[in-house]
């Protein structure tokens, strides 16, 4: 036996060495990958990014060439470091950091050293490339916005973070990616698809050329380009209307959902978010934390709705057939219920009808209509539910579906809401503030305009978009398919008509455009804010929703104007104007446009912060928070002189 020992033995590793060799080259090589082999260099090739266009075909965003210096940690060799520091414009301190940040990342993939050098910048550097190795130089496009409008509709792209690459592995450090607005929303449609070529390296890690004649490589695919649904110049003149303003527009066409613009007040210039000073523009933007620019309130914005939410109110009457339309409601300047008064404009002893009410908001009829639908059933608490689903029908208290990232969803009580306050009953009047569209009830700006363009089409909506187009593709169904309301279409023309007559006699009369037959209704929210530790009643917001033509409507609109004092001062001229410009092309209430870009609310906004007492019916904070503590005092001192008696 020993003798085949030997002969065993060289048997038993004849085998080793053959299922070793039928491993790799049989087994193995179809796991074989290119992007793990170190002998090779990969290098991306960026494709351009779509561009994007207005409703119109105005370009609105397209590209520039950029340059990054990307760096391959373990291939650098001991260089110049002064000289390498010079021409990218960078201190020592700064090169070591960049450094040992790319190590971090991975010491043999490349990353991105220095991003987005200039035309200039890259002529001087590419000579001297050949002196650094482990540097070199990748071209690829970065955003240029051919406007100064429409940031917070645009967007912008950033460099992409570890989460996203850990999220979806396409992106390597260094990619770009879309961040807000169309950019984030349609990244993937935008981006393209990036090229790739594999370069052969020999012992010395030097390149030799492409692997294997370039048959692995693959050429990029430019991304597609998109058309939005705004209207640059609606937008441009919505803008410049709200200057020194904060709020929300939204413009939407009701036959097709369609935006027709998106205000969100302040905005900025979506330039300054592109290239080497993006992040000190975003560090900018961010530091203004009262303002807020980057805070698109049009669609994050969350307000109590106000006397726009009478005509939900008022559907939703109609539908539970709980009055007619000629029923009337005597107003005694008022609502009274318990030891409670709620205020009104109507003369003592006006009789509303539907029409009426509406014209002259009166909050005495909304009451009555409001108390009514919940009393319906005997049962405050089911009442509530039945309000509630009729309200959500129009897409309130919840995302609309629209098509981009940010959004709120508002808030719709129904009995589990209002459950954990009143655990076994309640009666109407403890929600009746919801009868004005105050209390719970809260609506962001696109959803006030998506209501109003559900009551231009009698009963039905889109779901609101920015996508008009995207080359080569359809919309999805989600945009093109109406969605009804649990509203019959006969009970909408009473109400429609209510709207009409507040531009004919009622609370936005002056507002009214010569040959235009608008729809409206103002709304005068109450504002509130703590100052001193003292809640503090600010000046109200304003709001204004409408749409026009009164028939075969082409714009439905909301407007909220922070601190506007009351619905037609602020919020009324802006949709006033907006719809004329969209409808006629040209403006005939000059008046109305002089007025809105002379006055500002700018030192409204100031006062809470100016420091500076600030004056609740002509007195200061400081008066105030001295006169309670005054009563406090006196009170606790009748307290102990009670206990002592």
């Amino acid at each position: 036996m020993r003798q085949f020992l030997l002969f065993i033995s060289i048997i038993a590793v004849g085998i080793l060495f053959l299922s070793r060799l039928f491993y790799l080259q049989i087994y193995d090589a179809n796991n074989y990958s290119l992007f793990e082999d170190n002998a090779i260099r990969k290098v991306y090739d960026y494709p351009k990014r779509g561009f994007v266009y207005d409703r119109n075909g105005k370009l609105l965003v397209a590209n520039q060439p950029s340059y990054d210096v990307m760096v391959i940690p373990r291939e650098v060799e001991p260089l110049d470091t002064l000289e390498f520091c010079s021409l990218l414009k960078i201190d020592k301190a700064q090169f070591i950091k960049k450094f040992n940040k790319a190590r971090r990342y991975s010491p043999r993939l490349p990353s991105v050293f220095v991003s987005h050098l200039s035309k200039e910048d890259y002529a001087v550097l590419q000579e001297k490339m050949r002196k650094f190795d482990g540097f070199y130089i990748q071209k690829r496009s970065l955003r240029s916005y051919e406007t100064t409008i429409g940031a917070n509709v645009l967007g912008d792209i950033g460099e992409v973070n570890n989460r996203d690459i850990k999220k979806e592995p396409y992106y390597k450090m260094g990619d770009l990616i879309g961040r807000q607005g169309v950019e984030a929303s349609y990244e993937k449609t935008l981006r393209g698809v990036k090229g790739i070529k594999f370069i052969q390296k020999d012992r010395f890690n030097r390149n030799i050329g492409p692997y294997k004649g370039g048959k692995f490589d693959t050429i990029p695919e430019q991304g597609k380009d998109i058309t939005i649904t705004i209207d640059a110049q609606l937008q441009a003149y919505g803008e410049l209307l709200m200057q020194n303003k904060r709020g929300g527009v939204i413009a939407i066409e009701p036959a097709s959902g369609e935006i027709l613009a998106m205000v969100a007040a302040p905005t900025y210039d979506p330039n300054i978010l592109v290239g080497r000073n993006r992040s000190e523009g975003f560090r900018q933007l961010k530091k203004d934390s009262l303002a807020n620019p980057l805070f698109n309130r049009s669609l994050q914005g969350v307000y109590e709705p106000g006397s726009p939410f009478k005509l939900m109110n008022a559907l939703i009457a109609l539908q539970e057939n709980v009055l007619t339309p000629e029923e009337t409601v005597t107003c005694y300047a008022g609502y009274k219920y318990g030891n409670r008064f709620m205020k009104c404009h109507c003369n003592r002893g006006t009789k509303n009808n539907m029409t009426g009410g509406i014209q002259r908001s009166c909050n005495a009829y909304f009451a009555t209509t409001y108390r009514k639908i919940l009393d319906k059933s005997g049962s405050a608490s089911e009442g509530i539910d039945t309000w509630s689903k009729h309200a959500k029908s129009f897409g309130l208290g919840n995302f609309l579906g629209y098509d981009l990232k940010v959004g709120q969803k508002g808030r719709i009580p129904d009995r589990a809401y209002y459950k954990r306050i009143y655990p076994k009953t309640f009666y109407s009047t403890y929600t009746i503030s919801n009868a004005i569209g105050q209390g719970e009830v809260a609506t962001t700006p696109i959803q006030l305009a998506n209501m109003v363009a559900a009551i231009a089409n009698r009963g039905y909506y889109f779901t609101p978009h920015i996508i008009k187009n995207i080359k080569g593709e359809g919309l999805h169904e989600n945009y093109t398919k109406p969605k009804y309301t649990t509203i019959d279409k006969e009970h909408f023309e009473p109400v429609i008509e209510g709207m009409h007559q507040v531009y004919k006699k009622g609370t936005a009369s002056s507002l009214q455009v010569k040959d235009i037959e608008i729809c409206g209704k103002t709304g005068t929210v109450e504002n509130f804010a703590i100052i001193d530790s003292l809640k503090t009643q600010l000046t109200d917001h304003s709001i204004f929703v409408a749409f026009a033509p009164k028939d075969n409507p082409k714009i439905a609109i909301a407007v909220f104007v922070e601190n506007g004092y009351w619905g037609s001062r602020f919020a009324g001229k802006v949709a006033s104007l907006m719809i004329e410009r969209h409808i006629k092309g040209y403006i005939t209430r000059k008046d109305l446009e002089e007025w809105l870009l002379k006055h500002t609310l700018e030192d409204e906004y100031a006062k809470p912060y100016s420091g500076e007492p600030f004056k609740i019916n002509g007195y200061t904070t400081l008066q105030i928070v001295e006169a309670q503590e005054y009563y406090r005092l006196k009170k606790e001192l009748n307290r102990i002189n009670n206990s002592k008696n």
